[in-house]
């Protein structure tokens, strides 16, 4: 059973009591991310996601290191474009040192100068790894193309110029003001009793102060855009994207149901297509991603040169038979029951389920059950795919990222017009 407490300034508190299980997950999620940062300082929230490791008034970074590890536990963090997370799964009875860490680390980190030298390298070394897996760089660069003059088109990690500027002064004064209150959840789920877990964690939040300042997140502009960036590489990775659906949007549930019959697992159009019939690709997906009030579809393909000009045809010319023909019945009821069963079995564990809980509290303001899910994944008729087809499916507002050794020959515009898009 789900239970929500709110404390007086706000922060929110949601536990699940999964009494079979001997372990418990514990997650400390913000309402701030990569997208609520000044240009000027883009990467600081992800740089401040390291600096939580770097010790305490109490914990060297090496003792953070191992104290939950000395008791088989884990403690790990990400930064996302709306949100960020800091995060430990242990054994039930150590949920005590548990939060005591977390905590620690949430409240009492030092910042100090030597350790954001020290952790700044880190992160650059973290950008140029990332340059160098051109399947996630491909990524990052459709964001940049469908939203080239918005914060949500900028890399989670920032760019080699704006971490190297950061100061220890800009990292503190964006705790201070993204890191309130009234943006904090904490999700506990596993072996827990929820009275006691909200009363431990109410010792450590309860004054924590909140500012109540409003988001300031800019709805982005949509272009049309190739990004091409070289690299010396054996593969052609494409990414083709259109403006999808934000997080509450009526369709969303058609949606997924869409991207999962198009690119979602091995029975999907793509994949069958690409890699099985036509041995293409070796990894061939479409995905959805959703904010609070955008979203943004996307269609990926790594193959070789020889190959490109082919698969980028595949791809435009599906999402073209999609829009005019729909999907059929078998398809709909076969990715209903897969949607089903990967949410179902995906809840067997502890870190999910604390995933669940804190993701949605943060991202909708309340849990959203399961069975919630799949009642409107099921209620999805033909016609809601057909007409979300129509909505996303736009060619004017359709871009392409690449990064390949050479520029493809083909023109988007052009393929687009071919396929009626």
């Amino acid at each position: 059973m789900v239970q929500k407490t709110v404390l007086p300034n706000g922060v929110r508190i949601v536990t699940e009591s999964i009494p079979h299980v001997r372990s418990v997950a514990l997650g400390i999620w913000v309402g701030t991310g990569s997208r609520d940062e000044d240009p000027t300082v883009a990467g600081v929230s992800h740089f401040i996601e390291h600096m939580l490791f770097k010790g305490t008034q109490k914990r060297t970074a090496k003792d953070l290191a191992e104290v939950l590890e000395a008791v088989g536990g884990q403690l790990n963090a990400f930064t996302s474009k709306e949100y960020t997370c800091y995060h430990a799964k242990v054994l039930d009875e150590h949920f005590d040192l548990a939060l005591e860490v977390l905590s620690d680390m949430f409240f009492n980190s030092k910042y100090e100068a030597e350790d954001i030298e020290r952790e700044r390298r880190v992160v650059l070394e973290e950008i140029k790894m990332y340059e160098d897996s051109p399947d996630e760089l491909v990524h990052d660069l459709l964001s940049e193309a469908i939203w080239p003059t918005n914060a949500l088109g900028r890399s989670i990690l920032g760019t080699i110029d704006t971490i190297s500027a950061v100061s220890r002064d800009q990292v503190r004064e964006h705790v201070e003001k993204e890191y309130s209150a009234d943006r904090v959840v904490v999700a506990v789920a596993g072996h827990i009793d929820p009275e006691k877990v909200v009363s431990k964690i109410k010792a450590y939040f309860a004054s924590m102060p909140a500012t109540r300042r409003k988001y300031d997140r800019k709805e982005p502009q949509v272009f049309q855009k190739t990004v091409f960036e070289q690299k010396d590489v054996e593969q052609v990775q494409i990414c083709l994207g259109t403006p999808g659906l934000p997080q509450e949007h009526d369709a969303i549930y058609a949606l997924h149901v869409l991207n999962n019959v198009i690119g979602g697992g091995a029975s999907s159009r793509l994949f069958q297509e690409i890699r099985e019939n036509r041995g293409l690709a070796y990894s061939v997906y479409s995905f959805h991603s959703a904010f609070s009030d955008v979203g943004m579809f996307g269609l990926y393909a790594g193959t070789s040169p020889a190959f490109a000009d082919s698969v980028l045809e595949l791809l435009i010319g599906e999402m073209a038979r999609i829009k005019k023909e729909g999907i059929t019945a078998q398809e709909l009821k076969r990715t209903q029951d897969q949607i089903k069963g990967s949410l179902y079995l995906g809840l067997e564990s502890v870190n999910s389920r604390m995933t669940r809980l804190g993701k949605t509290e943060v991202c909708y303001g309340r849990f959203v059950p399961p069975e919630e899910v799949i009642n409107h994944v099921y209620k999805v008729t033909l016609d809601d795919i057909y007409q979300v087809a129509q909505t996303i499916f736009k060619g004017d507002q359709c871009a392409l990222a690449v990064v390949a050794a050479q520029p493809l020959p083909v023109d988007l515009t052009s393929l687009l017009e071919k396929y009626g898009l």
